[in-house]
């Protein structure tokens, strides 16, 4: 038996960040996070926040967390916390790509660092109580992304130099959702593969906003379908 009360970890997609008409970041209402706790009749504690990397979501979920009390008893019930991080961990500091093609660039968030860091969040959540369950991540579609973060006047043919070519934005974001497949097989947690429901469809691009990252409303369903799923089979 679990808790009716959520905790939900996570960057601006976990909290319902999309673009409107004009082209500017606002919260939707109808995100999938509160689709979901509205249809399952659960108590949303939503602590994502916008550009959150899995360093800042891990300083998040020390303060939500620790401090809240002992483990339930085995007669009590579960708790559970969904996490939803990588997509601003495997981003670059494009302006600095740009202005220096030929330096040697890091993510805001290595590999390795991003594993240990996701690691350590799993082991306080698991020693407070709760139940981790990861969230992979929404393919993003590389040219409108690169259009999108170049559209202020970066070099784009600087940028695309460093890259190789457009797609290894596409390839890099994927490895750190590879990783966290990899970490919920480590640690045995539920992982569920947000990514694969969105690949299955003919145009996943449909369900990305204008700038080729952060799901629309359509997307937000989807999202919403596959929590839902895994929360009516528990």
């Amino acid at each position: 038996m679990y808790a009716r009360e959520v905790f939900l970890f996570g960057d601006s997609i976990a909290r319902g960040i999309m673009l409107d008409t004009n082209g500017s970041y606002k919260p939707f209402a109808d995100c999938f996070a509160v689709r979901t706790a509205d249809e399952l009749g659960y108590r949303l504690i939503n602590k994502a926040r916008f550009g959150c990397t899995i360093s800042k979501g891990l300083d998040i979920i020390k303060r939500s967390i620790l401090g809240l009390g002992k483990a339930p008893q085995d007669s009590e019930p579960k708790k559970l916390a969904f996490l939803e991080f990588g997509g601003n961990d495997c981003d670059f500091r494009w302006d600095e790509v740009a202005a220096h093609p030929q330096a040697e660039h890091l993510p805001n968030t290595p590999p390795e660092q991003f594993r240990q860091l996701y690691r350590e969040s799993i082991d306080i959540l698991r020693g407070s109580g709760y139940t981790p369950v990861l969230l992979t991540l929404p393919p993003l579609n590389a040219e409108r992304y690169f259009d999108w973060f170049t559209r202020t006047g970066l070099n784009r043919a600087a940028i695309l130099g460093w890259l190789g070519d457009v797609q290894f934005i596409y390839r890099w974001h994927e490895s750190y959702s590879n990783s966290i497949w990899q970490i919920g097989e480590h640690e045995h947690c539920v992982v569920l593969d947000i990514r694969s429901a969105f690949l299955k469809r003919r145009a996943y691009d449909n369900l990305l906003c204008l700038d080729g990252i952060h799901p629309n409303s359509a997307g937000h369903e989807l999202i919403k379908h596959e929590i839902l799923a895994y929360a009516n089979g528990m």
